[in-house]
């Protein structure tokens, strides 16, 4: 029997991504990413211009800081493709958990000896409301396992 880098339909992983998020991060996400939108930076924009309770986090953080479950798990290289939905607001002081599951195992058909994985995600935050839904597709080696 042989599966992709060990990987099965069914494997799972449920990883923290961050604690107490701080506008700090929300800030220097900012500036990593060039993106300066005041609903991110500017707490009185934020609440009077736009009626938000404050500032709060890029989608594209809570994508990375979801990704990152993926990465560390398959390694960089092998992502073939990674999509998401923002389902709700990140705010500072919320905890980010992310769940990572495998939806499918299939040969590569590129005769390397790799699958491609299909990975199901889903980021919530410390109610438990989902803020991230998501998708990611890795190519993996095939491993040899004996039963």
């Amino acid at each position: 029997m042989s599966a992709a880098g060990g990987l099965r339909p069914g494997d799972s992983r449920q990883v923290v991504v961050v604690e107490d998020l701080k506008r700090t991060q929300i800030v220097q996400y900012a500036g990593a990413s060039g993106d300066f939108n005041p609903l991110h930076t500017d707490e009185l924009f934020a609440s009077r211009a736009a009626g938000y309770p404050g500032v709060f986090a890029h989608g594209m953080l809570t994508m990375g800081l979801t990704g990152r479950v993926i990465t560390d798990w398959v390694g960089v290289a092998a992502i073939t493709s990674f999509g998401a939905r923002f389902k709700a607001q990140v705010w500072p002081g919320d905890t980010l958990t992310v769940t990572a599951s495998v939806e499918s195992v299939d040969d590569d058909d590129d005769g390397a000896g790799a699958a491609l994985v299909r990975f199901a995600l889903s980021t919530r935050n410390q109610d438990g409301v989902e803020v991230l839904a998501g998708t990611a597709t890795a190519r993996v080696a095939v491993l040899a396992i004996s039963k």
